[in-house]
């Protein structure tokens, strides 16, 4: 057996005990997320056309079947159902941002473990759950099925996928759902939204879409330690320089960008209706969740 042959048994070996390890973590955490209240938390459900029946007072007159009304002489009404089957549509930012970290995990590893959890909940509860990893692409589209081999599926594309895109785009994969989901879904979009504005492709998914921002970042990309001088790398332009944090004057400016930058995320979310949930890493992710469901 070649040196090439073992060294990939041995990763293999590894990616699959990291995904029994967040499959056995995921299905700990899903009880205290939903605490039984799993429906309640998505919103996702399109409305299915059951029957006609005649027209009754009270009945909104939006509702009325033209067709079968001109054809019977008197008034008939469309009734829908909302639909049983629940689809979730998991986007997962995997740009080389997400390599940043300073407490316990980087941001990627944060987002793929909180979308295992979701990924789990979606599945126990029989229903069906795709995934979208994107960078200034959308590089790989699982499109939404049921099951337990399915789940692990997505939980190993989300720990091994090597990006092929070296920016962050949030319009492409937000355009790329409106196209590709026809009927109406729950969509939760993990990412740090360290990109070129998207408002417009968010208001436009969030009409048609249940949607849900995972927002995840590192308290050092918030504020610079005062520590002299620190060279920095942009890990997705490869550009690095050396900054005098001693300064404070750097600090200041450095805040404001950032304060600047995150008032503009927030007020795109708030303007399209997008519930959020803002996470540090090495923080419980826990109680965010939580209160993101509790209020939707």
């Amino acid at each position: 057996m070649s040196r090439d042959t073992i060294c990939k048994e041995v990763e293999t070996t590894e990616l699959l005990k990291k995904v029994r390890k967040i499959e056995i973590r995921s299905r700990g955490l899903t009880h205290q997320i939903f605490a039984g209240k799993y429906h309640s938390a998505f919103r996702g459900r399109g409305m299915a056309f059951s029957e006609v029946r005649e027209y009754q007072f009270g009945d909104d007159i939006r509702s009325i079947d033209w067709n079968v009304t001109a054809r019977f002489g008197h008034p008939y009404v469309k009734i829908f159902e909302e639909e049983r089957e629940l689809t979730v549509m998991l986007m997962v930012d995997i740009s080389r941002s997400g390599e940043f970290g300073t407490v316990a995990s980087t941001k990627r590893e944060m987002m793929t473990e909180i979308a295992a959890v979701l990924a789990y909940s979606v599945i126990v509860n029989n229903d069906k759950v795709g995934l979208m990893l994107f960078s200034d692409r959308v590089e790989k589209y699982i499109p939404p099925k049921k099951g337990r081999g399915h789940m692990l599926r997505i939980i190993r594309e989300m720990l091994s996928y090597e990006p092929q895109g070296s920016g962050t785009s949030l319009s492409e994969p937000l355009r790329y759902l409106t196209n590709v989901m026809r009927k109406r879904c729950t969509a939760f979009m993990l990412s740090d939204f360290m990109a070129p504005s998207f408002t417009e492709a968010l208001r436009i998914a969030s009409g048609k879409h249940d949607l849900a921002a995972l927002r995840i970042s590192d308290r050092r990309e918030k504020e610079l330690p005062d520590v002299g001088f620190m060279k920095v790398n942009d890990p997705e332009s490869g550009n690095e320089m050396w900054i005098d944090t001693s300064s404070a004057a750097v600090r200041r400016e450095y805040a404001a960008r950032w304060k600047k930058h995150d008032e503009a995320v927030s007020g795109a979310f708030v303007s399209c209706g997008v519930d959020v949930a803002s996470i540090n890493t090495g923080e419980d992710y826990i109680k965010p969740l939580i209160s993101l469901f509790r209020h939707r």
